[in-house]
């Protein structure tokens, strides 16, 4: 609708001698305005020195749309440009969902374009908690949704297992050794308290007694061990949720192939880096930041900018053309030093999309549920899953925007009414299965696509609740497309409740089997395309959609 609308009324503003660079369409705000609306007499007014209503006449004087496709067009407001659809367009164009089926929505605006996803990356010091949960998610749609519209996706996790953090563990893991062997041993400070860490103490114990008591100076050993235990955790708990990563790119291997000190030698030689108090300094001032930014420190470890620049070099040699990075927001501070590095490294950030996502906070009934790595007491996300199940899992994590505080009700995930808004979900594609197997049982085509399509036809599917669930329906490829581009899953799942209750509203009105044959062929085929759209929107979000509930 909108590809035709570009075409007709970017003819007519050509004719007119106006420019149609700002032509856009758009759903009205109230739906009885019509279907699609355009600003652009306003836009045109200060241009032609005229009245915006007086610019929309011109415009729609010299607009002669097919009137089997535009039923009216009308001027609204201070120049709103209105057109309305015929039904029967509508009823037409819904046969495309029928014919593509699990393939509807797919899309190819990327054309192939090369994309890396990189999200999760969660340090291996400890199973996943809770809260990572929300970075999960949004990742693993925000892929889904870049794959629906031609990106070639490489999902990545970096493997972040240098720094202190690491040391931390090896130390924690070394005391809970000496504990479990009846000795008095002090606790780090900065140690890892959760239970975990006693576990793969005792594992250690139990395999080596006490032959280890007195190696355990540098840690590396308990430290190697810790990672073992704590990466495998984390892919299991990713695996629960069906999370996979096609690339886990190891931190280690930065320093290793010598990478980061090649981009010290290049800054070096750009006359960005200098030394001072021991410390390898960046310019960041001929960056555009405020300050200098310490890379290496006077200890000889650089600091967390240094891996980062280099890591995110090695994306674009490796050819991605768009590199998508999802963080918490704690990275906040430290984004435009990686970047401004990366610039002057020769590459364009304007290739880099980095999303945050904000804080999240679970709530039981009136008690706050906290996490916590370091402490003893940890919400994990494999208990979530337990509590609640992969699929509420799934889609409270992006029933949000990702800049905005998230609060996950977990007795709200759980419930199984109409307040929960998967639950709505799930059972209006459950009753529609429902009814299509009824159908079928009653002789009706619905495994026979061919069969159906002559049934969708106006004259039959002219009701209210079926031509408005019929545009909702049609409005999936370009809301898939509208996702993408903006990282906005939140969007999907509002758009696929407002299906489930368009869907709703239609089986309240229209009795789906009756007397006329035809007419309950034409609304079985509805019902498929409803299922169709709701399956789909369903497998994006990694949501289940049930045959029965």
């Amino acid at each position: 609708m909108k590809q035709y609308l570009q075409k007709a009324v970017g003819e007519v503003l050509s004719s007119l001698h106006y420019s149609s660079g700002a032509l856009f369409f758009e759903k009205p705000k109230v739906a009885a305005h019509g279907d699609l609306t355009t600003n652009i007499a306003m836009l045109l007014a200060k241009e032609a020195k005229k009245n915006p209503r007086q610019v929309a006449q011109e415009i729609t004087g010299a607009l002669h749309p097919d009137p089997a496709l535009v039923a009216a067009v009308e001027i609204a407001g201070p120049g709103f440009i209105n057109f309305r659809f015929t039904p029967g367009w509508v009823v037409e164009s819904a046969k495309e969902i029928l014919r593509q089926g699990s393939a509807f929505g797919k899309t190819n605006p990327a054309n192939g374009r090369l994309t890396n996803v990189e999200w999760v990356s969660a340090n291996p010091t400890g199973p996943l908690h809770s809260g990572h949960g929300r970075q999960v998610i949004l990742g693993y749609t925000v892929a889904n949704l870049l794959e629906w519209t031609g990106h070639a996706v490489t999902r990545e996790y970096y493997f972040n297992n240098a720094g202190n953090q690491m040391l931390n563990l090896g130390e924690s893991i070394y005391a809970r050794y000496r504990e479990s062997l009846g000795d008095s041993y002090a606790f780090p400070e900065n140690g890892y308290a959760g239970e975990y860490i006693k576990d793969i103490a005792a594992a250690i114990a139990a395999e080596h007694g006490d032959a280890l008591r007195e190696s355990g100076e540098d840690k590396k050993y308990f430290r190697q061990r810790g990672e073992e235990w704590c990466f495998a955790s984390i892919k299991k708990t990713l695996e629960r949720l069906g999370v996979r990563h096609d690339v886990y790119y190891n931190e280690d291997s930065l320093y290793s192939s010598g990478k980061i000190n090649e981009v010290i030698e290049e800054f070096r030689a750009k006359g960005l880096a200098y030394d001072l108090d021991g410390a390898v300094w960046l310019k960041a001032t001929e960056l555009g930041l405020e300050q200098d930014r310490v890379i290496v420190k006077s200890t000889g470890e650089p600091t967390y900018r240094l891996p980062d620049i280099a890591y995110h070099r090695e994306k674009f040699r490796r050819g991605f053309d768009l590199v998508v990075d999802i963080f918490g927001a704690d990275h906040i501070a430290t984004i435009p030093d990686v970047l401004a590095g990366v610039r002057a490294l020769g590459y364009e950030t304007e290739n880099v999309k980095v999303i945050i996502h904000q804080m999240v906070s679970f709530v039981e009934g009136e008690e706050v549920v906290k996490m916590s790595k370091r402490s003893a007491k940890v919400y994990t996300l494999d208990e979530l899953i337990d509590e609640v199940g992969a699929d509420a899992v799934h889609y409270f994590f992006v029933m949000r925007s990702a800049n905005t505080h998230l609060e996950f009700d977990i007795e709200l995930a759980k419930e199984q009414s109409d307040k929960n808004p998967l639950y709505y979900l799930q059972y209006a594609h459950a009753r529609i299965a429902s009814i299509l197997r009824f159908a079928q049982e009653q002789g009706y085509p619905v495994d026979d696509v061919a069969a159906l399509l002559p049934s969708v036809a106006n004259a039959l599917l002219k009701e209210d609740a079926e031509v408005n669930l019929l545009k909702l329906l049609l409005d999936f490829p370009e809301m898939i497309q509208s996702c993408a581009f903006g990282y906005e899953p939140h969007r999907l799942t509002t758009y696929l409740r407002e299906v489930a209750e368009a869907f709703h509203r239609f089986y309240h009105d229209c009795r789906v089997l009756g007397e006329d044959k035809s007419l309950s062929t034409a609304r079985v085929a509805l019902c498929l395309m409803a299922k169709t759209v709701i399956f789909n929107g369903c497998t994006i979000l990694g949501v289940s959609a049930p045959e029965k509930m």
